[in-house]
């Protein structure tokens, strides 16, 4: 069995946002070899999610409008955590978002329905994030 092990690097400008990262994760599929086996793709970092949806706009936003009502990032002081940092926010939306996705690998591609599409989700964004894919197979 083989494996390969590759690491993206984000880094936003604003506080959220989401990123189709599909690309990347084909390109780094191709760059292993791999054509039958499972791949992991996760976030790094507390305040990171990696997940898998359709990439339409509305969608977008519905996301963000509905992980600001669940998790709303102010007032600051109305987390426990906040005392150093003001991201608890941002740890309860990578919460709800999850970590990773795992994704079989079928013929060198990735086995996905018609509109699926990996994200990788920033929701305390302005420093460097990583995002590891780890695929083993054959």
């Amino acid at each position: 069995m083989k494996n390969f092990r590759k690491e993206l690097t984000f880094q936003i400008r604003g506080r959220r946002e989401l990123i189709n990262i599909t690309r990347q994760v084909e390109m780094a599929l191709a760059e292993s070899g791999i054509q039958e086996g499972l791949l992991l793709c996760n976030a790094m970092h507390i305040t990171a999610s990696v997940f898998i949806n359709d990439d339409e706009a509305g969608l977008h936003q519905d996301f963000e409008r509905w992980l600001e009502r669940l998790a709303p990032e102010k007032p600051h002081s109305q987390y426990n955590h906040n005392t150093a940092e003001d991201n608890a926010d941002a740890h309860l939306k990578r919460t709800i978002m999850g970590r990773e996705v795992v994704i079989a690998v079928t013929e060198g591609r990735l086995d996905f329905g018609p509109w699926e599409q990996i994200f990788y989700g920033e929701f305390d964004g302005k420093r460097p994030k990583r995002v590891l894919i780890k695929i083993i197979g054959e």
